[in-house]
């Protein structure tokens, strides 16, 4: 049902979990997808992946923390694929750590990748957006960023960050017909988490405060991001999609 068939997708951090699911399920949905990530040599699983999906696939090297970077990939990407319909912000890193050992370089680093990074990918691919009239930006925010969590406490602040960009950047682009929204997931097993969540004591906590009692999937997220992407979602803008089993209704 969501149409995303013919459309360029642009997904960054696409190395693994939730970043490879969502580049695969576009790829699924009739999407050209090109896939980012530090080491494009990571990339390779991925594609191989997006191309058995049937989706064609353009892999670069790129740490979003670098605005030349930026500035030059997806300049090269436009140049290549002739436009960019759909950005997905999924570049992120967590370092989760009492406030108080928060130092300068840990703020920089959350903030520099998980928020500078998306806003200058977005703000590269705005011209063209606008001048075809047509784009979908998608934020990979956290439920994070919607609730306060112990020990995280510059995550939570770089998420919370992210849900208020879609906004304001959704409501100074729509006249372009561009939507800007963001997904909020709650834990996920992935490369991020899974040392936390092979705790037992920590697993038990989080899932005694999600109602439906199990971790979300990155199948979960995908999907979310799927229809945030269509054509279909045209009426959704600077929105926030919780995928968190009910973790933040109470």
């Amino acid at each position: 049902m969501s149409n995303v068939e013919g459309r360029n997708a642009l997904v960054t951090g696409a190395s693994t979990g939730i970043g490879q699911a969502i580049a695969i399920r576009l790829a699924e949905a009739g999407c050209s997808v090109a896939i980012t990530g530090r080491s494009e040599a990571r990339l390779k699983e991925t594609a191989d992946l997006c191309r058995r999906a049937g989706g064609a696939v353009t892999t670069r090297a790129l740490d979003v923390r670098d605005l030349d970077q930026i500035a030059g990939v997806t300049k090269e990407l436009l140049s290549e694929l002739g436009r960019v319909d759909i950005l997905v912000n999924n570049a992120g890193i967590n370092r989760p750590a009492p406030t108080q050992d928060v130092d300068r370089d840990n703020w920089d680093d959350l903030f520099n990748t998980n928020v500078r990074g998306g806003f200058f990918c977005a703000q590269a691919l705005l011209p063209a957006m606008a001048r075809n009239g047509f784009g979908r930006v998608i934020f990979i925010s956290s439920q994070s960023g919607l609730v306060g969590i112990r020990g995280q406490s510059v995550y939570c602040a770089s998420k919370g960050a992210l849900i208020n960009l879609a906004r304001a950047l959704g409501v100074e682009w729509a006249e372009y017909g561009i939507t800007v929204n963001a997904v909020a997931p709650t834990f996920i097993d992935t490369e991020l988490t899974r040392e936390r969540l092979n705790d037992p004591e920590f697993r038990r906590s989080v899932l005694t405060k999600i109602p439906k009692g199990e971790l979300a999937t990155v199948a979960d997220v995908a999907y979310a991001v799927l229809y945030l992407a269509s054509e279909q979602s045209g009426m959704v803008n600077c929105a926030t999609l919780p995928v968190d089993g009910g973790w933040t209704a109470w």
